[in-house]
């Protein structure tokens, strides 16, 4: 995964690359819109974190002409805190904000939060579009049937809806309760057994592919990739 950090300001860089590294990013820096906006015309990002006041060319305005050739997620940086800078940020398309000073860890967390959502919707894109592919796990979202290796499974409709929203966040810990509410559509009420006993049941159906479905010890859930 790969951030370019944007800023003037060396000292936040060696910060923001400190804390990044340790998570496990990989770093890119910029100290300028202008030098971001020539960065990106030869390399991608996961995710860009702007400052707004530089010299040579704005954090606005290098977002815009990124956004003409690029879809990455923007983080921005402000020592302005002002409800104007925020609004025109989001309405220019960046994912987050933070003030300055920031918490390190907060930036990380705010990093983490818009790389998961933007994964999240990679998957779900796939699914709208009527098919997810994982090797021979097929399923086509139009028709609502699973395949595994070309044969046409039975799954009941809990089963393929468990399956489909382990999908939509793989790699993602799914605790009991967070599956039992958005897939059943009801609060968490020790109805554990209910989580367990349909995980084991999609399990089953995709047969060779049920290691895919991760137990994740004392909370629930994920489908790894």
């Amino acid at each position: 995964m790969r951030i370019l950090v944007v800023d003037d300001e060396e000292k936040i860089r060696n910060v923001i690359r400190e804390y990044a590294e340790f998570e496990g990013y990989e770093i890119a820096e910029a100290s300028d819109g202008m030098e971001a906006v020539n960065i990106c015309k030869k390399e991608d990002f996961d995710i860009i974190i702007m400052d707004i006041m530089m010299p040579k060319l704005d954090g606005y305005s290098a977002i815009k002409e990124i956004k003409k050739t690029k879809n990455i997620p923007f983080l921005m940086l402000s020592a302005r805190g002002e409800e104007y800078d925020k609004l025109f940020g989001f309405e220019i398309g960046i994912d987050d904000y933070v003030v300055k000073p920031f918490s390190p860890k907060e930036l990380m967390a705010r990093v983490n939060a818009i790389i998961k959502r933007g994964k999240k919707s990679v998957e779900e894109e796939k699914l709208n579009s009527g098919r997810y592919e994982f090797e021979g796990l097929v399923v086509d979202t139009l028709a609502r049937n699973v395949y595994v290796d070309g044969e046409k499974k039975e799954l009941t409709p809990k089963e393929y809806e468990l399956l489909q929203y382990l999908i939509v966040n793989k790699n993602i810990a799914l605790s009991r309760e967070k599956i039992l509410n958005e897939v059943w559509g009801y609060d968490f009420y020790g109805e554990d057994r209910t989580v367990d006993t349909h995980v084991k049941m999609l399990r089953n159906s995709i047969g060779k592919y049920r290691d895919k479905i991760i137990t994740v010890r004392g909370m629930g859930y994920k489908f790894e990739e």
